[in-house]
């Protein structure tokens, strides 16, 4: 299966996601279509995760270390 391009913001991903995880907990679905939510779920929790490493990414601050060069720390350092 081609994966497609999600152009959803994160929390209509994580939205529809809960959506997914409801419908399968009830185990009514039809095989074929409980197959299929189950792909749209991996395929949304996977650009979720690209969505959370490239905040991460964009949430450091650099700063001048002991050589005068920038370092990069991690958000949760920054006082």
């Amino acid at each position: 299966m081609a994966e497609k391009k999600n152009n959803q913001g994160f929390e209509q991903q994580m939205a529809r996601i809960e959506e997914i995880v409801r419908a399968l907990e009830k185990g009514d679905r039809p095989l074929e279509e409980a197959l299929s939510l189950f792909e749209e779920g991996t395929s949304l929790i996977k650009s979720c995760g690209t969505l959370l490493n490239e905040a991460e990414q964009r949430v450091v601050k650099l700063q001048k270390g002991e050589d005068g060069e920038p370092v990069e720390l991690p958000f949760d350092t920054i006082e």
